[in-house]
């Protein structure tokens, strides 16, 4: 090996740890996740006229997730609302999350356990408001990273 392919590789080899130290500390960090709720992400979609959002922060710490979130345009009262997983856009899942939603606005928050706390984290999750007309979810979003 020729001297500058020798310091190459060890300057390779230095920065490695520095790398994953980095990557560490940005793991521990608040992360932001949103929602922008509508009929036509429900499955099967609808036609109501309902919009929403739901704004999360999720802190790995103590693997709290917190929400806040507004909604308009609904059929008719709030029957239900929940955060709903593991689940794919287009699938449907079990209720993971209770989350209260009588008004708008409205903001809650919940412990996760591993599994929640993965399944957030990997884009499994999605947030959907229930009411009378449409009692299996008339607005929902999938819960992604903000940018």
């Amino acid at each position: 090996m020729t001297p500058t392919i020798r310091r190459s590789v060890a300057a390779l080899v230095l920065s490695l740890p520095f790398g994953l130290v980095g990557s560490a500390d940005a793991a521990g960090e608040k992360q932001t996740f949103r929602a922008t709720l509508n009929g036509t992400s429900e499955v099967p979609s609808n036609q109501t006229k309902g919009t929403g959002e739901v704004t999360a922060t999720y802190d790995p710490g103590t693997r709290t997730l917190s929400w806040k979130g507004s909604y308009s345009g609904l059929t008719g009262s709030v029957t239900a609302a929940h955060f709903h997983g593991p689940a794919a856009p287009g699938q449907n899942a079990g209720v993971l999350i209770p989350a209260p939603a009588a008004t708008s606005p409205f903001e809650g928050s919940a412990a996760l356990d591993e599994a929640k706390a993965a399944d957030l984290l990997a884009g499994k999750l999605y947030f959907n408001i229930h009411t009378a007309e449409n009692p299996k979810g008339e607005i929902r979003g999938q819960v992604e990273r903000a940018p």
